[in-house]
């Protein structure tokens, strides 16, 4: 897919399909998923405590978990669904490109369901094999507020 804003309708069907090994294959080496503790008002994940800040090792590590049968945490699984306002391309550099995605996130688990709103920033870099996530922040809409748990990738 050339137009990065079909590779971010795909990047949440895949979450949303629970197809967790082909969305970790979205991630460049040096990828990077971020959800800032402050939201938007977070200049980077160094300065500040963060919601999530992993690279590609400790979103395996999540990936394998959300997996393993004996996850606890999933018993019943936890259901995702991604509702995108259209992306924006807001800069496109040689081979990068640098989204804004406006969403609507609802998580269900058993009886129980959270919904989240807020932006998804996603940097992404072209490969010869297609579009790849160099960082996706995600920008929580009252991100300071208590949070259930979040067992998903928003």
């Amino acid at each position: 897919m050339t137009d990065p804003r079909d590779f971010v309708a795909h990047e949440a069907a895949l979450l949303d399909e629970r197809r967790l090994d082909d969305w970790l294959a979205l991630f460049a080496e040096d990828g990077h998923y971020w959800v800032p503790l402050l939201g938007a008002a977070q200049a980077d994940p160094f300065s500040h405590n963060s919601l999530a800040y992993e690279d590609r090792l400790l979103l395996q590590l999540r990936v394998d978990r959300l997996k393993n049968p004996r996850a606890h945490s999933q018993h019943p699984a936890s259901h995702s669904q991604h509702v995108l306002q259209p992306s924006r391309v807001e800069r496109e550099e040689g081979d990068e490109a640098w989204l804004r995605t406006p969403f609507l996130y609802v998580e269900a688990r058993g009886e129980g369901q959270i919904l989240l709103s807020g932006t998804a920033r996603h940097h992404l870099v072209r490969t010869s094999a297609g579009w790849l996530i160099r960082e996706k922040r995600v920008d929580l809409l009252n991100a300071g507020r208590a949070l259930p748990a979040i067992q998903l990738f928003i």
